[in-house]
């Protein structure tokens, strides 16, 4: 019996980068005698076991046989037979395919470490098309490593593009696909997921509403950069440069996905793409099952960013009105999550990426003025009902006055 760690944390030890998660694959055991050793068996498809004091996860050396389409189709086998060669060969990319013994030996038979060092993303064998989660996983990582230099090999660029033509993405579900996009919104330059998967054709397949938007344009005067796509990419760099919460990018994504449906008669203009923003963003979050902290802060940035970009010409009872629409009052951490959204949307444009926007500091005087009025204290007056409702929306309107007045003089 011989462990290996494995994986990421081998890489990341190679990049120079900090990880905390370590894998290990053993080879020449078996279940039983992992068992034995006070090993916890924690995998059902195949042999994955916790070591009885660090709750590290230990997975026994197998290969694998494309049986079905798909992503779980495939049969796994395990036995002290099987090498660590050959449990290295199933693997995603040459960089994830290197192992280091309990000796500080690193075997690397696919060389993954020369891969490191010309910062490639290349496939390890031709099994690569069988599973088309590694679409998913190569964008992430491009994701993940673009900042510091690191590009598709061609030939896996092709294999991917062949894997979408031959339909191996239209066999993922969804769990898994929001899985891996979800993970990708973390990382430094979530943008490069959605440009790998573009250029695959697996953005079309997976996110068409998202897809259609490269192409569409929009008036010049405003967006400099001309394409929705473009921008829309752009906004997601900004966020991320803003924000680290995956919700805020995952917002600015969809902010713009209105501008896809206007009538191509009346471009470049998108008049009411807020509001027919709002079904396309509720149907991409069904579809995916995506959790409802991201779906309701998606759908408040896409209907009212106008609302936000227009905070110097809003009447004071629009503002009071916006405010409540958005549920500040009661989400006042949601509402700081939008403004981080909207301003993404104002940087993400040619030439603005580094000025100064004044819609943040009037939304929040603004917002902080009105909340100074407490709907308690109009209770110890005796109103009640309506009476307390008409009254605080009064001097909340009649503050948000007042410290707009300041603001300008």
């Amino acid at each position: 019996m011989k462990t290996y760690l494995v994986g990421g944390y081998v890489r990341d030890q190679l990049l120079g980068l900090e990880t905390k998660d370590r894998d290990w694959v053993v080879v020449g055991s078996t279940p039983e005698e992992m068992l034995k050793q006070g090993f916890r068996q924690v995998g059902k498809d195949f042999p994955v076991f916790l070591h009885p004091k660090t709750n590290e996860e230990y997975a026994l050396a197998r290969t694998e046989r494309k049986v079905s389409a798909g992503y779980t189709g495939f049969n796994f086998h395990t036995s002290p037979e099987v090498t660590l060669e050959e449990d290295l060969i199933r693997r995603d990319l040459t960089i994830n395919a290197i192992a280091l013994s309990d000796n500080n030996e690193l075997i690397d038979p696919f060389n993954g470490q020369a891969d490191i060092k010309k910062k490639i993303l290349r496939h390890v064998s031709p099994a690569f098309v069988e599973d088309p989660v590694r679409i998913l996983r190569v964008a992430r990582f491009a994701a993940r490593f673009a900042d510091l230099g690191f590009t598709i090999a061609e030939e896996t660029q092709q294999l991917m593009t062949e894997m979408v033509n031959n339909g191996e993405v239209d066999s993922l579900v969804p769990e898994r696909v929001w899985q891996e996009t979800m993970q990708a919104l973390t990382e430094k330059t979530p943008a490069q997921f959605f440009e790998v998967l573009r250029n695959c054709g697996a953005l079309e397949k997976l996110f068409p509403e998202i897809n259609r938007l490269w192409g569409v344009p929009q008036p010049e005067k405003h967006h400099p950069e001309i394409d929705t796509g473009i921008h829309t990419m752009m906004v997601l760099t900004q966020a991320a440069k803003l924000s680290d919460d995956p919700k805020v990018r995952f917002a600015a994504l969809v902010h713009d996905l209105g501008k896809g449906t206007t009538p191509k008669y009346k471009w470049p203009k998108h008049i009411d793409h807020e509001s027919r923003g709002v079904p396309l963003v509720e149907a991409l979050c069904d579809r995916y099952r995506i959790p409802n902290d991201y779906r309701e802060l998606g759908v408040i940035v896409a209907k009212y960013h106008l609302h936000y970009h227009r905070a110097a010409e809003l009447r004071d009872g629009t503002f009071l009105k916006t405010l409540e629409s958005l549920d500040a009052f009661r989400r006042p951490a949601r509402f700081e999550l939008f403004l981080l959204a909207c301003e993404a949307d104002s940087r993400g444009r040619t030439g603005y990426e580094d000025q100064y926007f004044e819609q943040p500091e009037i939304y929040r005087n603004v917002f902080n003025a009105a909340k100074a009025i407490d709907a308690k204290a109009l209770v110890s007056q005796g109103l009640k009902g309506k009476a307390i409702k008409d009254e605080l929306s009064k001097q909340r309107i009649q503050a948000i006055k007042k410290i707009r007045s300041s603001e300008k003089s």
